[in-house]
């Protein structure tokens, strides 16, 4: 567990958080610079950076909290509906290199976007590529 990862002092108690379920390995907690009412983290309590550090056990517990949490989270603000995402690595705006999932409640006529808002202009890709990386795809796994 690094020293200066926020998460992990969040984990240890030294940094106080607005905690809203916890477990022996998942912890989720309210953001402190939320997008909207409700904006909660949900955080594996071991120290992994990307999904691709994350063990395939870690994955399954931090997915069944997200899943868990996402009806509670957009109840209790009211929300219409919320974006679930994962911010995984520096280049895709990863501010704390420890993995976590954020539940953003969202509402009619809040000026939010898809997420298919958030990688700017998109690639004119042939079939041809598309086979090619979906080829590549299937082979990495």
């Amino acid at each position: 567990m690094p020293n200066d990862c926020i998460f992990c002092q969040i984990v240890a108690g030294d940094i106080p958080s607005k905690t809203v379920y916890e477990d022996e390995s998942v912890l989720a907690f309210l953001d402190v610079n939320p997008l909207a009412p409700g904006h909660t983290l949900v955080i594996s309590k071991d120290h992994h950076e990307t999904l691709d550090d994350l063990p395939d056990d870690a994955a399954a517990d931090l997915f069944s909290v997200l899943h868990d949490l996402t009806p509670a989270v957009e109840t209790a603000v009211d929300a219409d509906a919320s974006n679930v995402a994962f911010n995984n690595g520096e280049a895709a705006g990863q501010e704390v290199p420890h993995v976590h999932g954020h539940i953003i409640p969202r509402f009619d006529g809040d000026g939010g976007h898809p997420i298919h808002a958030i990688a700017g202009d998109r690639p004119d890709l042939s079939d041809e590529e598309l086979d090619a990386i979906a080829d590549d795809i299937r082979d990495g796994r």
